[in-house]
């Protein structure tokens, strides 16, 4: 049985780390809490706005984290071609993450995993809730609706040669208070690959309900870290002692 993995996600704007809540930035952000000997990977996302920063500046930090941290390091945001691609793995990446552009150009998912490998193709979706219960596929920074289901938009990037799913609720983004596990049991029952679970964990038993009842095969976090003093490793020893497969 394949070990589940608690993953680590880190928010850049304009190279500089942060924080966000229903996607926006919050610069309440702690710089010095990776442990880079528990952790099972770690997600650097650039979530700046387009024309607000300078692409470089991101490089810069994905180049410094794949030098100072040995676990698999997946990076994204604003990935619109194969050359970008190209970019984030010659710097340090193991995976790129794409959202938007997979939206906008399917074959870019098949382009990119002809050329790397299906495992260096990460398919990040964002999804919302509805009122009446149904759930739909958002784009750019969660604010364009697609009329996409996420279970269905999942599959068909499997289909296409996505290696994992990201999957986010982005009502939950940033509020601590558990992941949306009927949305990420949905979309883990969509597809053979594994299926990221990201949005709204706040305490360890978070975690274990994003494997237990989400079907995950990691967790993600962004923000747990940051408001508390317990560490990576005290999560692992809570997920271990309820009986989840992970790495201590």
């Amino acid at each position: 049985m394949l070990r589940k993995r608690l993953i680590t996600v880190l928010t850049f704007n304009d190279g500089v780390l942060f924080r966000t809540k229903l996607f926006n930035p919050d610069y309440r952000y702690t710089h010095n809490f990776i442990d880079a000997w528990s952790i099972d990977e770690i997600v650097a996302l650039d979530v700046t706005r387009p024309g607000q920063g300078d692409k470089e500046n991101f490089y810069k930090m994905v180049k410094h984290l794949a030098s100072k941290c040995f676990v698999p390091l997946a990076a994204g945001g604003g990935v619109r071609t194969v050359d970008d691609f190209k970019k984030l793995l010659s710097i340090g990446a193991d995976k790129v993450i794409i959202n938007t552009e997979a939206v906008r150009r399917p074959e870019l998912i098949t382009e990119a995993a002809n050329l790397f490998g299906a495992q260096c193709v990460v398919v990040s979706i964002d999804a919302k809730k509805h009122e009446d219960g149904s759930y739909e596929v958002f784009t750019e920074f969660g604010t364009k609706p697609t009329g996409m289901k996420p279970e269905e938009w999942a599959k068909k990037a499997q289909k296409l040669g996505a290696g994992e799913i990201m999957i986010t609720s982005i009502e939950r983004d940033g509020f601590l208070e558990g992941y949306d596990n009927q949305l990420n049991k949905m979309v883990s029952e969509a597809v053979d690959i594994p299926v990221l679970v990201c949005g709204g964990a706040g305490k360890w038993q978070d975690f274990v309900d994003g494997f237990e009842k989400g079907k995950a095969s990691a967790v993600c976090t962004t923000n747990i870290y940051h408001f508390t003093e317990t560490s990576i490793k005290s999560a692992k020893s809570y997920m271990k002692n309820a009986g989840i497969n992970v790495r201590l």
